[in-house]
């Protein structure tokens, strides 16, 4: 991007799913953290391998060695996404796949009487999958407590809950229902104090901001395509010294070396080119002489036009009776999360959406225990609004308009 305006309309050009419409008004599509729209290019590269001729891993003929460059050259794509080792990657089904795979793998060098530790701001499959391994091996598991009135997590009781016996630290970087960032970095030198392992699930961060997981301290780092552009493939990026020593549950006849053994069975080889695409559209979004230059210059460009966007929206709710906000006062990602007074949110959501043509969703969204904690876990959980790079100010505008109505 070579200047200061961020390219909107160029971006929907991209997204073939914008043309849509519903009850007679184009859809705005504010469900992006429940799965972003597909950008063409991804859909294209889809598309293109199924047409050229698909084949499985390890043939000796072109459409299987096609399939291996392609898988390879999406690694080394995301390698430089989170600056780690193309080596460090594996694919799946979904992050949440693969936090299980590698939890009941990692657990296996756990004994009874250490301990782990968890977080109350969590998506479920960043607590489960750790709980669940846990608890069959005796492990002792503790939680970082969520401040319900700053909507952070309380990092200065960490002190209090590490120990010699910390084996892992397992921490969303930022908050799929409040965008709440977290400060991995605080997180992971707390960690190295003891020797422990911090799992970060980046699923909701990426499609915002750069991670780097040398810079964050991230021994392993969750995420899934289809929240940023591409297609529903699932990554476990794993230090490579850490990745080795991991026993996972797998055939005895597919391949044992590092990163294969977690690729359980054939991946979604159509789908694993999509994230090449999606990864450059973000690069094409900014300047530099490298992808990762590229790349940092373009989560830049996304944040700036992003948060102007989530703020317009946020200061619009506040001035509306009736609703009320659940946000941190520090950095968080482009996701409003609300209740609206006197109807209930799966209700207002449908009427946002006939009405209105504004795609929202409302519920726990599965970090349970954060709704939970806030007591809506029996009402509806919360109306949730989140901000992609293909939304525009019109579309803020009219989701606010929608709800100035039915609150009116």
């Amino acid at each position: 991007m070579m200047d200061n305006e961020f390219p909107i309309e160029d971006v929907r050009k991209l997204f073939p799913a914008l043309q849509r419409t519903h009850n007679g008004k184009t859809v705005a599509y504010f469900d992006g953290p429940g799965g972003s729209q597909f950008l063409e290019r991804s859909i294209t590269a889809i598309a293109d391998y199924m047409r050229r001729g698909a084949a499985n891993l390890h043939g000796n003929f072109p459409t299987s060695h096609e399939t291996e460059a392609l898988i390879q050259q999406a690694k080394e794509d995301i390698a430089i996404l989170f600056n780690a080792q193309a080596s460090e990657i594996a694919f799946g089904p979904n992050a949440t796949t693969m936090m299980f795979h590698t939890s009941r793998a990692l657990a296996n060098q756990w004994e009874a009487g250490d301990e782990i530790i968890l977080t109350e701001l969590e998506h479920h499959s960043n607590i489960d999958s750790w709980r669940r391994a846990a608890e069959d091996r005796g492990v002792i598991v503790k939680y970082i407590p969520l401040n319900t009135e700053t909507l952070e997590l309380e990092l200065d009781k960490l002190d209090d809950l590490i120990s010699p016996n910390t084996k892992l630290i397992a921490v969303g970087h930022a908050s799929n229902c409040v965008g709440t960032i977290t400060d991995i970095k605080a997180v992971s030198a707390k960690a190295q104090e003891v020797g422990a392992l911090v799992a970060v699930d980046a699923v909701h961060s990426i499609p915002h901001i750069y991670v780097d997981m040398q810079e964050l301290g991230i021994d392993m780092l969750f995420s899934s395509a289809y929240k940023f552009f591409a297609s529903h493939v699932g990554m476990a990026v794993i230090r490579k010294e850490l990745f080795d020593s991991l026993d996972i549950y797998k055939v005895v006849p597919a391949p044992g070396g590092v990163p294969d053994r977690l690729e359980i069975g054939t991946q979604n080889h159509e789908g694993i080119p999509a994230v090449s695409e999606a990864i450059h559209f973000i690069a094409s979004l900014g300047e530099g002489k490298s992808l990762k230059e590229q790349l940092i210059s373009g989560y830049q460009a996304i944040e700036v036009y992003e948060n102007m966007l989530a703020e317009r929206i946020r200061n619009g709710l506040a001035e509306i009776s009736g609703i009320r906000l659940y946000q941190s006062e520090q950095e968080k990602t482009p996701t409003v999360a609300f209740r609206a007074e006197g109807i209930t949110p799966i209700e207002f959501c449908t009427r946002m959406c006939d009405e209105h043509g504004v795609f929202i969703a409302e519920g726990h969204f599965y970090a349970l225990t954060l709704v939970e904690r806030l007591g809506i876990d029996q009402t509806g959980g919360f109306i949730r609004a989140g901000i992609a790079p293909y939304n525009t100010v019109e579309e803020v505008d009219r989701f606010l308009n929608g709800v100035r109505q039915i609150m009116g």
